[in-house]
């Protein structure tokens, strides 16, 4: 009798599966998922950094796909940091100064005038300086993807700030430890909250001035709150670093193709983002005095009587009490 031909064997079946699956596309077999506090999909150039690395990454179809959760959705601002080494998260874009209460030595990259200018930032970026700071997120359990300098710049409510004199009685809310030193080695009194908590407070006067980056004066419209903004200019008090970071633990399960994505993804970011950081200034200047408020610059003796302060309160302080925090400034100050 002629064999039934009308069934499919067990193993023919099986191939026919397997055939049918390579046609599908590649399902991610690794979600890293990638927190910050910066509002997403309004412009913000940190958000655009981390979607562009998320972008790059999930096109490259290397069984990995990146997540992002923007505006503090997942992790409270100042929680970034531990929530990466508990395996909460996986990557990271934050104000490396948040996490100065585990390694003090992040203080260092939120220095009154330690960096002068865009170009100066990017010199610190090949410098021993940056070597030692990268060897201390290492030992923190983080990797750095991609470097970002952000100028910074300060305002009042009801007031220029220019001077040390200035501040006296305000009540400031400053991004880290060492502008609080110097603020408050000037007469003011600080108070400690995130960037994203900083417009309800001006709101509300729990504060009467702040520091923040210029990107996040816009983002955040601080412009709707403060009367006269001092901006960066040619002497620069403000810049920090807000780099984008990914726990080892979560570095080491990739395999070297996923490495690869990754690393490309973060190049292109990091490209966009120096390209980008001097316009955050312009966009700021612009969208204060489209909003009628003052906008003022340092001059130069101003900005040295702002750095004598911060070099008897800021610096002396964390050369004093930071584990090679000496050491750290002067390689710092070393970059011309």
């Amino acid at each position: 009798m002629p064999r039934h031909t009308g069934w499919k064997s067990p193993l023919r079946a099986a191939v026919a599966v397997l055939a049918a699956a390579a046609c599908l596309p590649a399902l991610a077999d690794i979600t890293l998922k990638a927190s910050h506090q910066f509002p997403g999909g309004k412009g913000d150039v940190r958000d655009e950094m981390v979607q562009i690395i998320a972008r790059e990454v999930n096109a490259a179809k290397v069984g990995m796909e990146v997540k992002v959760y923007p505006g503090a959705s997942l992790v409270k601002a100042a929680e970034q940091w531990k929530a990466m080494q508990s395996g909460q998260i996986d990557m990271t874009s934050f104000p490396l100064d948040y996490a100065s209460g585990f390694h003090p030595q992040f203080g260092a990259t939120l220095m009154p005038g330690l960096v002068k200018s865009h170009a100066h930032a990017q010199r610190l970026n090949k410098s021993s300086f940056m070597d030692a700071m990268r060897q201390v997120i290492e030992q923190g359990g983080a990797r750095v993807l991609a470097d970002a300098w952000l100028a910074g710049a300060f305002g009042a409510k009801d007031k220029c700030i220019r001077k040390p004199d200035d501040v006296k009685g305000m009540k400031i809310r400053s991004a880290g430890s060492t502008f609080a030193e110097m603020w408050a080695g000037a007469g003011a009194s600080i108070t400690s909250i995130s960037s994203n908590e900083v417009y309800n407070a001006l709101q509300q006067g729990v504060i009467t001035g702040t520091d923040t980056s210029t990107g996040s004066m816009v983002s955040f419209r601080l412009y709707e709150q403060l009367g006269c903004v001092t901006a960066p200019g040619e002497h620069a008090l403000w810049f920090m670093y807000e780099p984008v970071l990914i726990s080892k633990r979560s570095w080491d399960k990739l395999d070297d193709r996923q490495k690869a994505a990754l690393t490309a993804a973060s190049a292109k970011a990091e490209a966009y983002f120096a390209a980008e950081s001097a316009k955050l200034d312009e966009k700021m200047v612009e969208a204060f005095k489209k909003a009628n408020k003052e906008v003022i610059t340092l001059t130069e003796p101003e900005f040295d009587a702002w750095r004598e302060v911060a070099q008897r309160t800021s610096y002396k302080e964390f050369a004093a009490k930071v584990p090679g925090g000496k050491e750290l400034i002067e390689k710092a100050l070393s970059v011309k």
